[in-house]
C-alpha cells in the first residue's frame, strides 16, 4: 500500500516544513488538490503554488484536478515536473483525448470518480489509464467522514482490472484512516490519500507507518 499524504489537510502557512517532513517520515507520493470553485465548491491552490512546493521535496507529485477543462493546465504542470495527473470523469466529455494528451508528457494518466459515479462509466478507457482515483468522499473539502459503499466500487474495479490482465492501479481518497485502511487494503486499493490521518498527527513516522500495512 503506498500512502499519499494530502497537501490540502497540511499546515498553509509553513509549507515548505510540512513537505519537507512528510517526505522524511516515509511517504510515497504528495497529493495535491487543484481545485476551481465550480466543479467543486471550493478553491484551493493553482499551478504557481505547486511549483514553489516543488522545490522543496523529491517526492512524486500526485495532481488531482477537481477543475473543469482539465486540459488547459497539462503543459503548465508538465513544466513544473508532475508525475501523475487525474481529472473528473463527471468535469469532461472528452476523456480518452486528455488521457492521450497527460501520457504523451511522460505523465501518468488518471481518471476520478466520484462516489455516486458507477465503475461502468469509466470501463471503456479502463485499458489505456495508468490509475484510477475512486473518491471515497464527496470532493471539494477536507476532514468527511468516509462513505463505506464506495468499498464496493473498489472490490468491482479490481475484479475487472485482474479479469482482463490490465496494470492500473487504484487510488482511493477521501475520509481514510488506521480504522479502514485494512478494508481498503483487502478490497484492492493500491494507494491511499491521507489528509488529517498524517498531517493532523504530532508524529506523523508513526502515523505513515500505521498505514502502510
Amino acid at each position: 500500500m503506498k500512502i499519499a499524504p494530502s497537501l490540502l489537510s497540511a499546515d498553509f502557512a509553513n509549507l515548505e516544513k510540512e513537505v519537507r517532513e512528510i517526505e522524511k517520515s516515509g511517504a510515497d507520493l504528495l497529493h495535491l488538490d487543484m481545485m476551481d470553485g465550480h466543479f467543486v465548491p471550493n478553491l484551493t491552490f493553482g499551478v504557481p503554488i505547486i511549483n514553489a512546493i516543488r522545490k522543496h521535496t523529491k517526492l512524486p507529485f500526485d495532481i488531482h484536478m477537481m477543475v473543469f477543462n482539465p486540459e488547459k493546465y497539462l503543459s503548465e504542470l508538465e513544466k513544473v515536473g508532475v508525475q501523475m495527473i487525474s481529472f473528473h470523469q463527471e468535469a469532461s466529455i472528452h476523456q480518452d483525448r486528455i488521457i492521450q494528451e497527460i501520457k504523451e508528457r511522460k505523465i501518468k494518466a488518471g481518471i476520478a470518480i466520484n462516489p455516486a459515479t458507477s465503475i461502468n462509466n469509466i470501463e471503456p478507457i479502463l485499458p489505456i489509464l495508468d490509475y484510477v482515483l475512486i473518491m471515497s468522499v464527496n470532493p471539494g473539502f477536507g476532514g468527511q467522514k468516509f462513505i463505506y459503499y464506495t468499498l464496493e466500487k473498489v472490490k468491482k474495479l479490481k475484479k475487472i482490472i485482474q479479469n482482463n490482465g490490465y496494470n492500473t492501479l487504484i487510488e482511493v481518497d477521501g475520509g481514510i484512516k488506521a480504522e479502514n485502511i485494512q478494508l481498503l487494503k483487502d478490497a484492492g486499493a493500491d494507494i491511499c490519500v491521507a489528509g488529517s490521518a498524517v498531517f493532523g498527527k504530532p508524529d506523523r513516522k508513526k502515523a505513515i507507518d500505521i498505514l502502510k500495512i
